[in-house]
Order: C-alpha cells, then structure tokens, then sequence
C-alpha cells in the first residue's frame, strides 16, 4: 500500500468529509427515508445528465446490450442499497448504522471468491475480525430496542447490495467512463427506489422546506463531492487506499451525529466498532504489497468502496 499523490490527499479528505456527512443528514431531515434516498439520486441524475449527454453522446450510442444490462444491474442495486441504507438511520444511531453498512469488503470479498478469485489469508482474517465486531455490536443494540437491530439489519443488507453494485459498476467501468455510467446508474437506482416507494405506500412529496434544503445538501455533499471526489483520487491513487480512507467515514458520522443529534454510543457499542474498523482495514490491505500499476486506455478510472 503506498500513500496517495500529494494533490490526491485535499481531494480524498473533501470526499471523506462528504460522505461523513450522509448519515447525521439523512438522520436528522425530516421526510420519508425513501423520498430522500430517491431525491439525492434524481438531483444527482440531472445535475450530471445534461454534460453527460452533451459531453458523451457519441459513446451512450455505441453502448452493447451487455453494457447496458450490466449498467442498469448496477443502478438497480444501488437503488436497493439506499432503500435500506437510509431507513435503518431512523431504527437504529448513526454510528451504528454506519459501521454495519461499511462492512461492504467483506461482502466484496465474499463475491469476489465465488467468482474464482484468489481472496489473501489476511482478508479472511479480517473478515472473521469484522463478523466478530458486527456480532458484539448488534447484541448490544438488540439488547437496546428491538428497532435498532432492525436497523442493524438493515444496514447490512445495505452492505451487501453496495458489494454487489461495485462488483457490477467495476466490470461496467472498464469499457465505459465515469459520467455516462453514474447518470445512468443514478437515474436507475431513482426509479428503483420510486418503485420502492409505491410498494411501501411512502409519499415523495409534502415535506417542509427544511427537509429539502437538507436533501440538497446530502446531494452536494456525500451524492456528487463524496463519490466524485473518490473516483477522481482513483485516477492516481490505489483502490486499496481509498477503501481505507472511507473507513473514516465511521467516526465523522458518530462524531457529528454526537455533536449534532446527541446521539452519544454506548461504551459496550465501542469495542464492537472498534473490530468492525480493525478487521475492515486488514481486508482492504490484504494483498496490497506490490507496486500499483499505471493505468492504461482511456477509461482508467476504477470505483472503489462506496460511502453513504
């Protein structure tokens, strides 16, 4: 693992805190969780279209069938992940909440070997670590509310749906580049999470003007600067060390969700998150030793752990 190039660390830190905000924001808007998971992805979708349509309209034409269908898998899961993601911040705290959907590596891995690849002995490790945290964590919600290990859940679900969105958005990024593939994955996970909404009977209207000025917010912050800001480190700096640094989304979330939302955790809750962050750092590093190649084609960019 090295450190990332000197003009990458302002753009990682921007990322870091973008993505850090999501939980403490979504937590404290007033609105039904799956209007502002449909929001921040329906701005987000017509803040990149029109450059995505003006700038890449010769490649959206020239798109296969299975781009397309791998493109559209991938929104469909992102979807999924903020169906539950953004829900479990209102059954369980931020800090926890957090922790349990950035267990994402280990899914990641787990995929990663049904598929035939070599997964190192220090990943199964950490995974092991990780289970270890997330079971110690999740007795000591459950034995807080039966809401909040709901939320526990859900949060995981969520961890697993954004394992399998970037094992579907990496294969799509190695032939197509990043603006045309988040539009598109946008704007499917916002009819998604519209579907969603219709099944659940929640409104995606009607809420006050606070609510939306903390929609917009969540959008230029953790949709648009966080992602964005990670894809464009990637360019230069490793997949393995980005991974690591949106581990720190954890304690900026708990940290502002303590200042902000009062949400102080449990002492108990502490070691659990603490193996949770321990085991997810060993998976991320697993294998890491050796030189990072130089990116080669046109469309380099690779995504890597998504934030909240």
């Amino acid at each position: 693992m090295h450190r990332p190039a000197r003009a990458d660390i302002p753009t990682l830190v921007l990322g870091v805190l973008g993505v850090g905000t999501s939980g403490p924001i979504i937590a404290a808007t007033r609105a039904p969780s799956l209007a502002i998971a449909f929001w921040r992805n329906a701005i987000g979708t017509a803040v990149l279209a029109p450059y995505a349509l003006l700038r890449h309209r010769a490649e959206f034409r020239s798109l296969g069938r299975a781009q397309w269908l791998l493109a559209l898998s991938s929104g469909f899961c992102l979807g999924l992940h903020f169906s539950t993601w953004t829900p479990s911040l209102t059954l369980t705290t931020v800090a926890s909440a957090t922790a349990f959907a950035a267990t994402q590596p280990i899914f990641a891995a787990l995929i990663a070997r049904l598929r035939g690849e070599h997964v190192a002995r220090r990943a199964w490790i950490g995974i092991l670590i990780a289970v270890l945290g997330a079971a110690e964590l999740s007795g000591v919600d459950l034995s807080a509310s039966v809401h909040a290990f709901l939320g526990d859940l859900l949060a995981l679900t969520a961890a697993v749906l954004a394992a399998v969105y970037m094992t579907l958005g990496s294969k799509v990024r190695q032939t197509v580049s990043l603006t045309p593939y988040a539009t598109i994955c946008y704007a499917t996970a916002a009819a998604t999470i519209a579907v969603m909404s219709v099944i659940c009977d929640e409104h995606l209207l009607g809420f006050g003007s606070n609510a939306w000025l903390k929609i917009l917010a969540l959008t230029a912050g953790a949709q648009l600067l966080g992602h964005t800001m990670f894809n464009r480190a990637l360019k230069t700096t490793s997949a393995t060390v980005v991974s690591v640094v949106i581990l720190l989304e954890v304690p900026i979330a708990a940290l502002l969700a303590a200042v902000w939302l009062g949400q102080i955790p449990s002492i108990w809750a502490l070691p659990g998150a603490v193996l949770i962050l321990v085991g997810l750092v060993a998976i991320s590093t697993a294998g890491a030793s050796g030189p990072r190649p130089e990116p080669s084609g046109a469309h380099h960019e690779t995504p890597g752990a998504t934030g909240g």
